[in-house]
């Protein structure tokens, strides 16, 4: 006698677990957009095969920590400009792009591996408000954007230092987060404008989600 065979998401199911999310997420997105998300994870699941791009395998838990996790940010997001620095698999570059389309997008990394990556999906997905940029963030040059934002860096000073240059004098930083900041947020120094931390709501995560706001000082 056979073992039963296990019990695995139907992909079919995606859209679904998408869509309740978003809604849960007070995130209403036009039904060609949630399909390119979708889409945007099984480029993903395809590539991570030989590339290695994420530890995360199963398809719901991408929608959950790539998907709607990304996503959460985007009342945060402010102005026509954003920088996503160590966007990796192009998160949370890619899904804020495919949710706001008139903002432009540059997502930066300087792992090729990984931005030969997201190059193609940006292809794939129609997404003309995207660039790509293959560098370090100390090398990269440009004019200076109304929002950075990151999650690679495992500690606040280190983002804030890398990118208050590029972004400009009023514009916002922010650094996503898991549990509460507080040693992180100890250090910030005080020629910052008064960090706000506000909690991330993702459906379905059993985890802490914050995004550190911080105010740039900027150089224009």
């Amino acid at each position: 006698m056979t073992e039963p065979a296990a019990i695995v998401p139907n992909n079919e199911d995606l859209p679904v677990l998408l869509a309740r999310g978003l809604e849960q997420m007070g995130l209403p997105l036009p039904a060609q957009t949630q399909a390119k998300l979708i889409a945007y994870l099984a480029l993903l699941t395809k590539w991570n095969r030989v590339y290695n791009l994420t530890a995360v395998r199963d398809p719901v838990q991408m929608v959950m920590r790539h998907l709607l996790d990304s996503l959460s940010v985007a009342p945060y997001i402010k102005g026509s400009r954003v920088l996503d620095v160590g966007t990796g698999a192009g998160l949370p570059g890619i899904p804020l792009a495919l949710a706001l389309p008139d903002v432009q997008f540059v997502l930066l990394d300087s792992n090729r591996k990984k931005t030969r990556f997201v190059t193609q999906a940006v292809a794939d997905l129609g997404l003309s408000n995207v660039t790509v940029e293959a560098c370090r963030i100390e090398d990269y040059a440009g004019e200076p954007f109304d929002t950075v934002i990151s999650r690679a860096f495992s500690e606040l000073i280190d983002m804030l230092t890398a990118t208050d240059r590029l972004c400009r004098a009023g514009g916002v930083m922010l650094a996503m987060k898991g549990e509460y900041p507080a040693q992180e947020l100890a250090v910030v120094p005080e020629c910052y404008a008064a960090a706000t931390v506000h909690p991330l709501i993702v459906p379905g995560l059993d985890a802490q989600r914050h995004v550190v706001c911080v105010i740039a000082k900027g150089t224009k």
